[in-house]
């Protein structure tokens, strides 16, 4: 579904909602059914026979869900979207639809936990290998691809290193063997990012952070062809169950409502904390993608509105120190997740990525002192008070 607002701070309002069809109501009404009924048995016939379209039950499609999705659609300029009870069950259900048994994976040479833990999955029951490189060149990912390679699956930012993959040039080379490019946009979201636009071809968030925005729903999204969209629909996701319900999609829109003023407010913070962490001493490296010194900026400038809010650093020490910075913290929330408006702080080798084996975690750049700060919608003078006396204690 394309946008039709010409802003993006009105289509998160407007888009894909009409009130004059449900009785006036500003808000999208929830409604909270398992199932619809038919106006008689030939009805039920032809729409569980895809001759009519309409509802027939809620794991088949809601409306209150309907809304969200293509809300979304419109909003990474994709022809339409789907949504999922979390963001795993959309990655899941994605990449179990694109391959099958003895397929090849290229993906991006750093990812979230629980997705590595997919692919090994993957690979123990159904010989799907997933390979991991850095994707710096056209060169280099050309070598990474097999004749069975049938998905390219890219982070960026990767979580939690924050390194960038440029999306157009993996587009462009994807291209050349006719194989999709799914990329997770979680940190990103469409108001920072769109990859869609950059040729790639499936877009998944999960919808948790930045577009729930206020840690109180789980959730996914996938937008991508409208052919794709309804394969999955019809499939992964119908057969395997991990659909939303109706209340979080409801949830999901108002967050969205104020996604842009939220993510401007998370930028600003963040580039202000990120400045004040590069000049501590007990501060040993900063990864931002909004850093002008990062190695990666011409990619941030090419492809992203803004580097988003969650910023990563190494600290001088080992584990035992980098856990005392969160052990001192007294308003941070040590907590792994994202994109709230609380910031909260995490430490991936023991916790997000903590599934991922250590050798394989090094070679991600996932080391023992480094931590991830999800910037909230605090005074940033607040924020940095706190971690600076924390930095301070170690």
């Amino acid at each position: 579904m394309k946008k039709k607002q010409d802003h993006f701070e009105t289509a998160v309002i407007h888009e894909g909602y009409d009130s004059k069809t449900m009785l006036g109501s500003l808000t999208p009404p929830i409604f909270q059914t398992s199932t619809y009924t038919f106006e008689n048995a030939e009805q039920g016939e032809r729409r569980f026979a895809g001759e009519e379209g309409g509802y027939i039950y809620s794991r088949l499609g809601n409306p209150t869900v309907r809304v969200l999705e293509d809300r979304i659609a419109a909003l990474e300029n994709g022809e339409k979207g789907l949504a999922f009870g979390s963001g795993m069950a959309a990655v899941s259900a994605v990449l179990i639809a694109l391959t099958k048994a003895n397929d090849h994976i290229v993906c991006s040479s750093g990812l979230y936990g629980c997705t590595f833990g997919l692919l090994t999955m993957m690979e123990e029951k159904y010989n799907i290998i997933t390979d991991y490189t850095d994707m710096k060149t056209k060169a280099g990912l050309r070598a990474a691809i097999k004749p069975e390679t049938a998905v390219i699956y890219v982070e960026t930012p990767i979580n939690p290193t924050m390194r960038l993959i440029d999306l157009q040039m993996v587009a462009e080379v994807a291209g050349e063997y006719q194989i999709p490019v799914v990329v997770d946009n979680t940190f990103s979201t469409p108001y920072l990012q769109r990859p869609l636009d950059l040729g790639c071809d499936v877009v998944i968030h999960s919808a948790t952070k930045y577009i729930g925005g206020h840690g109180d729903v789980i959730a996914g999204l996938a937008v991508g062809k409208e052919s794709f969209i309804d394969l999955v629909a019809c499939t992964t996701q119908k057969d395997i169950g991990g659909v939303i319900s109706p209340f979080d999609a409801w949830l999901l829109l108002r967050g969205l409502k104020t996604l842009p003023v939220r993510l401007d407010r998370h930028c600003d913070n963040a580039e202000k904390i990120v400045e004040k962490l590069k000049d501590h001493q007990k501060v040993a490296y900063v990864y931002y993608p909004g850093d002008e010194k990062n190695p990666d900026i011409s990619i941030t400038e090419k492809q992203m509105k803004r580097g988003g809010g969650v910023i990563s650093f190494e600290i001088k020490g080992d584990k035992k120190a980098a856990q005392q910075v969160l052990n001192h913290l007294t308003f941070l929330k040590i907590a792994v997740s994202l994109g709230d408006t609380e910031s909260l702080i995490e430490h991936p080798a023991t916790m997000t990525h903590a599934v991922i084996p250590a050798g394989t975690r090094q070679g991600m750049g996932i080391t023992d002192q480094l931590l991830r700060l999800s910037v909230g919608l605090e005074a940033w003078q607040d924020i940095w008070s706190d971690l600076e006396q924390a930095l301070n204690k170690i």
